[in-house]
């Protein structure tokens, strides 16, 4: 397909042209990774988009999306687009009314569902949704059938009657795509408010995988691995998109807690991932080698001792024989078990969606295993910024995209403009004049610095900043960031704004304490018993302490508070990417942060 348009239809049909034999996507059937070409993936595209255009979809119309990652997905996806339609992608963890919202917003015709489970949550609100047609579902049960609700597979069988009586139907819908019509409304999940409709272009996403194929060691080799949800612009674009561009194989790990199992079983060369991931191995490996025997210990803080000289002798240039050979050994005796872990074919690691801590990205590399940090916004497709496989700064999240600009304003804040900036907020004029200005700039509500070498700094959102009564700024996260390495910290909200002092909510890491509680001989009958226990609030508070030194005394955590549960998705504390929603943890836990301020005891 030789088209002059910059669309995502463009973008497969050529990767189609150039390796249709090669394995484009796998998933694991039957307990193993079964994998199909590129030329079966636009067979299923073409089904799909003619069982679409059976039910009447035109270009413009917009589609809902709501499924886990699968091969189902991007199939969805791709036949929704090839018929000039717009993919409204929704998470399948909210709530039906936040479901109702966006549908009603989007004016959406059609949903497409994975599973019965996804099919209650909008029979709930169906009377509420006026323009929504039907629902097509994955995984369909007989009880569910209705005038309202098909089977994908239905549709996929009228489909091809439709094929049949419209042979060229594919070929002129797809002829008629152009680069500026839009091919998605992404709703924001947001920490706070309501969501916005993101409305991106095909030419937009288009220019974001342009600019990372220029950026990013990525080619037919290589294989990726996919669990990060595909309806977050993140994983659409640099785990979908930016993969077909280089002809890669993508597979679909299970599900979020069988990642580091599938991590084996597919060995990708890269991965897409937000920190949390990296924070959890990394505690499970300093947890295994304080479990183990005084001579494992004693090897596991050698390996990491030579590593850290490795790492600064590399940065300055210095590597001597001996300093090698003494890596090799310790990467044999240590590394390599972490290594395996993450499959053994790891090239890097794409992190991004939030913060990484500086220390969990310099402990992957001394051992031996890069992350790549980035940055972006959802109104910018997403990517603005990302580190380099040959050209990285730890406390970065790297240089700018060749095709992005970028500029700092005189309150920090980060500005950027260029071809992956959203086209506006979907029936939202005025939210859209409040963030992109008269010269195109876009507005990302993000504070930071462009260092000497043209390497972004992200301080912190310019509405997360605490400002105390007595006037001093502190910016939490990074605070946060240094909390939640420690082996005994799962989760941190810190708070202080118009107060006199910084406070903390503090999920503890559940396993680690209840360990370290019988190893002291403390007697407990739940969590929430073991969370009042003095020992354990001595340890978090040496924890808190032990950060405490690199902080002024104004950033430092005077009280804090021990919550027995995680913060979860389900329980809408967390946005799917796994951001912390703040305003709804305050909301929640008002009366214990009132207690902070108020209880002497």
């Amino acid at each position: 397909m030789n088209s002059n348009e910059k669309t995502l239809l463009s973008l497969f049909m050529n990767r189609v042209e150039r390796t249709g034999d090669k394995i484009a996507i796998l998933e694991k059937i039957d307990g193993e990774y079964q994998g199909f070409t590129y030329d079966e993936f636009k067979r299923r595209v073409q089904k799909f988009s003619a069982g679409l255009a059976n039910l009447g979809v035109k270009k413009g119309d917009k589609i809902a999306l709501m499924s886990e990652n699968r091969s189902e997905w991007v199939i969805t996806d791709l036949g929704i687009l090839s018929l000039g339609a717009v993919n409204v992608p929704i998470y399948p963890t909210i709530t039906p009314q936040q479901i109702e919202y966006i549908l009603n917003n989007a004016q959406v015709k059609l949903i497409v569902v994975s599973r019965p489970k996804l099919v209650q949550k909008i029979t709930k609100i169906w009377k509420n949704t006026p323009t929504l047609e039907k629902i097509i579902v994955f995984d369909f049960e007989d009880s569910d059938a209705n005038e309202n609700i098909i089977s994908y597979q239905q549709m996929l069988a009228d489909g091809e009657n439709y094929a049949a009586k419209n042979p060229n139907f594919f070929d002129e819908a797809v002829a008629n795509v152009k680069s500026d019509d839009l091919c998605g409304i992404i709703y924001t999940s947001g920490t706070t408010g309501s969501p916005k409709g993101v409305m991106l272009a095909h030419s937009n996403i288009y220019a974001n995988v342009e600019g990372g194929l220029q950026t990013l060691n990525i080619n037919e080799s290589d294989t990726f691995l996919s669990f990060l949800p595909l309806c977050h612009v993140f994983e659409r674009m640099a785990g979908f998109y930016l993969a077909i561009g280089a002809g890669a194989a993508i597979a679909y790990a299970e599900s979020i807690d069988t990642v580091v199992k599938n991590l084996g079983e597919v060995k990708p060369t890269i991965m897409t991932s937000v920190p949390r991931l990296f924070e959890r191995i990394q505690s499970g490996v300093l947890k295994n080698a304080e479990a183990g025997s005084p001579i494992k210990k004693k090897i596991f803080n050698w390996a990491f001792d030579v590593s850290d000289k490795y790492m600064n002798a590399l940065f300055r240039n210095k590597l001597n024989v001996f300093l090698k050979f003494r890596y090799h050994i310790a990467t044999k005796l240590v590394f390599s078990k972490l290594h395996q872990k993450v499959g053994g074919n790891l090239k890097y690691f794409i992190s991004g969606g939030a913060p990484l801590a500086r220390d969990v990205a310099e402990f992957f590399f001394k051992a031996g295993i890069l992350i790549l940090e980035g940055y972006g916004l959802t109104e910018t497709s997403p990517v603005i910024a990302v580190n380099r496989e040959t050209d990285f700064k730890f406390g970065t999240v790297g240089q700018v995209l060749p095709n992005v600009e970028v500029k700092i304003a005189s309150d920090f804040e980060i500005l950027t403009r260029g071809p992956a900036v959203m086209k506006g907020y979907y029936r939202d004029p005025n939210a859209t004049k409040e963030v992109i200005d008269d010269e195109g700039w876009l507005h990302t509500g993000d504070l930071g610095f462009l260092d000497e070498d043209g390497f972004l700094h992200i301080t912190d959102r310019k509405k997360n900043i605490i400002v105390t009564s007595g006037g001093k700024n502190v910016t939490p996260s990074v605070l946060e960031n240094q909390l939640i390495s420690s082996p005994y910290i799962e989760q941190v909200v810190i708070i202080g704004d118009k107060r006199k002092y910084l406070t903390a909510l503090i999920v503890p890491n559940l396993e680690a304490i209840q360990k370290y509680a019988t190893d002291m001989n403390t007697k407990f009958n739940s969590i929430e018993e073991l969370i009042k226990d003095q020992s354990v609030h001595n340890l978090i508070r040496s924890e808190i302490n032990r950060v405490s030194g690199l902080f002024a005394r104004f950033e430092q955590i005077k009280r804090f508070t021990l919550l027995p549960k995680e913060f979860t998705i389900e329980n809408d504390e967390l946005t799917p990417t796994l951001k912390v929603k703040k305003n709804v943890i305050l909301k929640k836990y008002a009366a214990e942060i009132e207690a902070m301020y108020h209880n002497r005891s």
